[in-house]
């Protein structure tokens, strides 16, 4: 016993059909992985770098500095943030080998040469010395 479908039916079970088989297309499939304990630390160091800059924020010579040269606290606290784990390694790196007095210009001076390479990169307009190369 055959039962006859009327034309609107075929249509709407073909378009409903179509939908479905692209729904389905385009789920992901999921991925595990092992997750390596060097990844873990690197991703902890990560952080604990980002804290130490944070907190040297507090040096009061540190705040009358940026403060002298007219840089906003949040400003640098977002650089910080957006730094990349080698960059903040490299510039632990080089506050740990820098005398005990020195520490205070070394930040001071990598800020600077932060916000030089953003305003280069036209992410800033802090500094009206430097010209933008993307324009």
């Amino acid at each position: 016993m055959t039962i006859a479908m009327n034309p609107v039916m075929r249509r709407l079970a073909a378009i409903t059909a179509l939908f479905h088989l692209l729904l389905v297309v385009q789920i992901p499939a999921a991925n595990a992985a092992m997750v390596g304990t060097h990844e873990v630390i690197a991703e902890q160091q990560h952080k604990v770098d980002q804290e130490q800059l944070m907190a040297m924020l507090d040096d009061e010579q540190v705040k009358e500095k940026l403060v002298s040269m007219g840089v906003d606290r949040d400003q640098v606290e977002s650089r910080i943030a957006s730094l990349t784990p080698a960059e903040l390694a490299q510039f632990n790196q080089q506050l740990d080998q820098a005398p005990a007095g020195a520490g205070v210009v070394g930040i001071i001076v990598l800020f600077l040469v932060i916000f030089i390479i953003t305003d280069m990169l036209c992410a800033t307009n802090i500094f009206n010395f430097v010209k933008c190369i993307n324009r």
